[in-house]
């Protein structure tokens, strides 16, 4: 049981996660590399299960990201019960570690997070990750909360629906006109095409929905990084994209770009996930998220 877990070595195999070797635990912890090893093995032995896989640097097993997650909770709540009883540094703020998908953080997400208040002295560290990714981090407890794709709670979370987040299929006038100009059916697959990462799908999968399952967007593409980037790119007639809504409706009214598919615009659910902590800085964070995502996405 993880009440059973002496916190001493739950502490340490969170140190050789973060540090990532032994020998470097070792030294942040201010005891010897022998001590460091008796005590993850002594925990495995406890838990009855490999925990670390001895790899430079270490990597967590399945069982060692339940482990870790717990401990970086455990040190959640320590510092919250610290910081009420009056015994933190002066002036000590409370970090909050969130993933959250580039287009939110372009869009909407900052917005909420000057919607926390001031007194808390909540500190943001913000891991930019997409949205069918976050819940990974989350699982293996490397950010306390996380805007997801996915409806399905990471253990030990909580999830809430936060809206969906609307995408258009758009390009540049020129553009849309010299590659656009027959069936999409035909011309999609031919067009140059952006992309954020090699991991984004996003566009194939609109051509294979386009085309019944079939092909996807053109090799003739361009990675752009950043969410940013990525409109202005397609605002550049570079290729075209699927870009948020909110980030393409300036640039539809400007002329700068086209909505070339109107009838096929893309709705992504976006989701919540945070730990299940009585924390007043993470409750006022989810609160003030929630809010704001309640006006910017759709319902």
């Amino acid at each position: 049981m993880i009440s059973e877990l002496p916190l001493d070595q739950v502490r340490t195999l969170l140190a050789v996660v973060d540090e990532g070797t032994f020998d470097a635990a070792a030294a942040a912890l201010h005891v010897t590399p022998s001590a460091v090893s008796q005590r993850v093995k002594a925990l495995e032995q406890r838990t009855g299960r490999v925990l670390l896989l001895r790899t430079k640097p270490v990597r967590t097993t399945e069982s060692g990201e339940v482990v870790v997650r717990f401990a970086r909770q455990l040190a959640r709540l320590e510092r919250d019960a610290r910081a009420e009883l009056g015994m933190s540094g002066a002036g000590e703020s409370t970090r909050v570690s969130i993933a959250v998908n580039a287009d939110s953080l372009a869009t909407w997400f900052l917005g909420a997070l000057t919607r926390v208040p001031r007194e808390l002295r909540v500190c943001f560290e913000l891991r930019r990750e997409d949205e069918d990714h976050t819940a990974a981090l989350l699982r293996e407890g490397l950010v306390m909360a996380a805007v997801t794709s996915s409806p399905d709670a990471v253990p030990g979370c909580s999830v809430r629906a936060l809206g969906r987040m609307r995408y258009l299929p758009v390009a540049n006038p020129e553009f849309r006109d010299t590659y656009l100009a027959g069936p999409l059916r035909d011309t999609l697959t031919e067009a140059p095409v952006i992309t954020f990462d090699r991991r984004d799908d996003f566009q194939d999968s609109f051509v294979r929905r386009l085309l019944r399952g079939q092909g996807g967007a053109s090799a003739v593409r361009h990675l752009v990084p950043t969410s940013e980037g990525f409109v202005e790119a397609v605002a550049a007639g570079l290729g075209w994209g699927m870009v948020p809504e909110m980030q393409a409706a300036p640039l539809l009214s400007a002329g700068r770009l086209v909505n070339f598919a109107p009838e096929r615009s893309v709705d992504v659910p976006l989701y919540w996930q945070q730990w299940k902590l009585d924390s007043p800085a993470l409750a006022a964070v989810a609160g003030a998220v929630m809010g704001t995502a309640a006006e910017a996405l759709r319902g």
